[in-house]
């Protein structure tokens, strides 16, 4: 059974606003899930209005955007050697991104993932 953590945006090192545990978080738990509008794949995302930092590719076709409507997961910062990693499931035919702990984290420990960008 998941419980919900408890979390909090703040000023970060990494880059502005980050996520930060208010909680000790053991390793391999659910911390918190990315919210937002699902989106269609299109071929120039300008078009549609899109410059957001707040997208995440769930497939080759869909695309949560957090930008109008998410949560406090949109503020995880990104790290080459991060705290958490980014899981798809699936809950009633629909996919959702989940963010689970890689490892423990402490109290006021900021929230990383490796948003795995292309090398440039």
């Amino acid at each position: 059974q998941f419980r919900k953590k408890r979390l909090r945006f703040g000023r970060s090192r990494i880059h502005e606003w980050g996520l930060f545990a208010m909680e000790p978080i053991a390793a391999d738990e659910m911390v918190i899930e990315y919210v937002g509008q699902n989106i269609r794949q299109v071929s120039d995302p300008r078009a549609e209005g899109i410059g957001s930092s707040y997208l995440f590719r769930v497939d080759h076709d869909t695309i949560i955007d957090a930008t109008k409507c998410g949560n406090l997961a949109r503020f995880i910062n990104h790290c080459c050697t991060p705290n958490c990693y980014a899981k798809v499931i699936t809950i009633e035919a629909q996919k959702k991104i989940v963010i689970y702990s890689k490892q423990a984290i402490g109290v006021n420990e900021e929230i990383t993932y490796d948003y795995k960008f292309p090398i440039e």
